[in-house]
């Protein structure tokens, strides 16, 4: 079953904005590292970003650096992913996943960490 939910995506010109929320589902999220992944139509999903669960470190692949910033609040619930500068390329559906162990110092967008995935949210960039 889904343990965490996403919400925020929406239909934005290029240039524009979006801010995605990730909230746990039967849990709280205040002790885990948070990663945000994607998957475009036909493609493998990817991941874009993560958060430790003390805000000690972040992650962000090239692609998304210098315009999407994720954060938390001081609770650690929710997950933010504050994407700015949308391109169309941007295009896919964003999900959060939690992963099985609380987390600490770091994170990693490495998709076998995280087991605890939400249905997604659909973000589409457009002309």
């Amino acid at each position: 079953q889904v343990r965490v939910v996403e919400s925020g995506g929406g239909l934005v010109q290029p240039g524009g904005s979006l801010k995605l929320s990730c909230t746990g589902s039967g849990f709280t999220l205040d002790y885990y590292d948070i990663g945000w992944f994607r998957q475009a139509p036909g493609k493998e999903r990817e991941g874009v970003s993560c958060i430790s669960a003390t805000e000690q470190n972040t992650y962000y692949e090239d692609s998304v650096k210098g315009r999407f910033t994720i954060s938390r609040d001081h609770a650690k619930n929710p997950v933010y992913l504050q994407m700015n500068n949308l391109r169309p390329e941007d295009t896919a559906v964003y999900y959060c996943a939690a992963p099985k162990y609380t987390g600490g110092r770091y994170c990693a967008v490495v998709e076998r960490k995280y087991d605890c995935w939400g249905q997604g949210t659909q973000v589409t960039g457009t002309s």
